[in-house]
């Protein structure tokens, strides 16, 4: 099952330095019956795009909590044996946990398929969303409109060979 980890720079730099990606449990984005349900697609890329977006939105509430990481989303793909991850079906329709699935063993940062980050340009708009995103989550649709302008920079991607490069510019 492919799961899109959200994380932080730090955190990625982080997960190089230990090679462990998680330790489990922890949480992560995949393509759940619910997120099926709610992107109404059959399309595996879509679903996935989806799950990888929604783990985008994980990683800017990161960053809101974390104001000393550089202002760049990160989520990182990887691959994990089927029944490693797995949705609480008592949050499958709730909006804000689409997707979200507990990966309940360890991963090593060598499993990644690909890391995915922001580029250095986005930052600014990064910074604003997650300074505005307790007002968004607050109903606020002004704030909500700045949240969403970071949806407006699409995440690069990255070999996981590029993973010391990515940390040492953090």
């Amino acid at each position: 099952m492919r799961v899109y980890v959200p994380l932080t720079l730090p955190a990625l730099a982080e997960a190089h330095r230990t090679g462990e990606l998680g330790t489990g449990p922890f949480v992560a984005y995949a393509v759940t019956p619910a997120l099926r349900e709610w992107y109404l697609s059959e399309d595996i890329e879509e679903l996935e795009y989806a799950a990888l977006s929604r783990a985008a939105l994980a990683s800017l509430r990161l960053l809101a909590a974390d104001p000393d990481a550089a202002r760049r989303r990160v989520v990182v793909a990887v691959d994990v044996p089927d029944g490693a991850a797995s949705a609480d079906p008592d949050r499958g329709l709730d909006p804000a946990a689409l997707g979200e699935v507990t990966v309940r063993t360890s991963v090593p940062l060598a499993k990644a398929a690909a890391v995915h980050v922001d580029a250095e340009g986005a930052g600014p708009d990064v910074a604003a969303a997650a300074r505005a995103l307790a007002a968004a989550d607050g109903g606020d649709d002004d704030a909500q409109f700045v949240v969403d302008g970071a949806d407006d920079h699409e995440l690069l991607w990255y070999a996981t060979q590029e993973i010391p490069n990515l940390v040492a510019r953090g």
